[in-house]
């Protein structure tokens, strides 16, 4: 099998995504075990409210999460987002897609401290992400512990001059 060309992958605002899709990779178990935050079946309800945070995210603040595509196919959503005075990265992709975290990860983070000229970025786990190494090789360092509706995450992060 070819190894997928990850620097192929676009980005697109979520609204461009059939629901269907985002419903889809928010219901696969694999991808939920990993959001503590995502508690109940993830319904047409849900993506169009999900939906609608994160466009108001770039109408408020000029960025936010964008969606992952991949040759036509829809392979996850992430990016930059407020957490409090913080500013946030996230991936959530498709299992077939793990492998493109680190990738998709110095891609944002170019766009945080080159375009954004933001001077930190914090990256948010929940203790069942273990592996964390990809996170290091890009520098960031665990920070703290925060709560989030009762859920415990590791707070990495990542300083503009590292």
């Amino acid at each position: 099998m070819a190894a997928i060309d990850y620097d192929r992958i676009t980005f697109t605002r979520l609204t461009k995504i059939p629901p269907a899709a985002i419903i889809n990779l928010m219901n696969d178990p694999a991808v939920r075990r990993h959001l503590p935050l995502a508690r109940d079946e993830f319904g047409d309800v849900e993506c169009d409210r999900f939906v609608a945070t994160k466009e108001r995210m770039w109408e408020e603040r000029g960025f936010g999460p964008w969606a992952f595509v991949l040759d036509d196919e829809f392979i996850g959503w992430g990016g930059l987002q407020p957490e409090g005075e913080d500013v946030d990265v996230g991936l959530v992709l498709s299992r077939k897609y793990w492998g493109a975290g680190l990738a998709l990860y110095r891609r944002i983070l170019a766009y945080a401290f080159e375009e954004l000229c933001v001077d930190s970025v914090t990256a948010l786990l929940p203790p069942s992400r273990t592996r964390v190494s990809a996170l290091r090789r890009l520098g960031f360092r665990e920070d703290g512990e925060i709560a989030i509706q009762d859920q415990r995450f590791i707070r990495y992060r990542l300083i503009r001059s590292s």
